[in-house]
C-alpha cells in the first residue's frame, strides 16, 4: 500500500468524477486524512509512466514526483482526492492531506489542485462549486487571490515558490 487513509474516509463513486473519497464520520478541522506514498521519480519518468498509468502522481519539487511506477501498483498509489475550487482538504508539507475545516459525514473530500502543482496542463473543472474557476491549470498557484485564500495550505515546495515571488 502506497497511500495511507484515515479510517474516517472511504472510496466511493464520486459526484465530481470517477472514484472519490468521502467522510464516513464527522471529521474535525486539521485532522490528517491521507498520506501520499510511492516511488520518487523525475519528470521524464513521470511522462513515460503517464502513457500507461495516467495521472497518478503528485508533484513534490520542480522536477520530482511521487506515485506508483508500475501498472499493478496504480490503485494502491491513488489518493482518490478529486479537485474542487471550494476544497475541504489541504496539503501540509509535501504528502500529507488534512481537513481544512470541519467535514460532515457523507461529504466528498477534495482539494484544489492549485495548491500542489506547478506544471503545464489545464482541465475543465466539474466541481460544481459556486466559485468554480471553470478551467483549472497547473499554474493557478500564481493567482494572488488563491495565494491569499490558501495561505498555509500549499505544498511546501509551492510555498517556497510563492515566498520567492513575493520577495521579488
Amino acid at each position: 500500500m502506497f497511500v495511507w487513509f484515515s479510517d474516517k474516509v472511504e472510496k466511493y463513486a464520486s459526484g465530481i468524477e470517477g472514484t472519490g473519497l468521502r467522510a464516513v464520520d464527522a471529521i474535525p478541522a486539521g485532522e490528517l486524512l491521507v498520506i501520499k506514498g510511492g516511488h520518487v521519480f523525475t519528470r521524464e519518468r513521470r511522462d513515460a509512466l503517464a502513457k500507461t498509468l495516467g495521472p497518478s502522481e503528485i508533484q513534490i519539487d520542480d522536477r520530482l514526483f511521487i506515485g506508483p511506477d508500475r501498472p499493478e501498483d496504480r490503485d494502491a498509489g491513488m489518493m482518490y482526492l478529486n479537485h474542487s475550487c471550494d476544497p475541504n482538504v489541504g496539503i501540509v508539507g509535501q504528502i500529507s492531506f488534512h481537513a481544512m475545516r470541519d467535514i460532515a459525514a457523507g461529504e466528498e473530500l477534495a482539494f484544489d489542485y492549485a495548491t500542489g502543482d506547478d506544471d503545464d496542463w489545464s482541465m475543465e473543472c466539474r466541481c460544481g462549486a459556486e466559485n468554480c474557476r471553470g478551467i483549472v491549470t497547473g499554474k493557478d498557484w500564481k493567482r494572488p487571490e488563491l495565494q491569499a485564500r490558501y495561505k498555509g495550505w500549499f505544498s511546501a515546495y509551492l510555498a517556497r515558490k510563492i515566498a520567492a515571488l513575493k520577495a521579488g
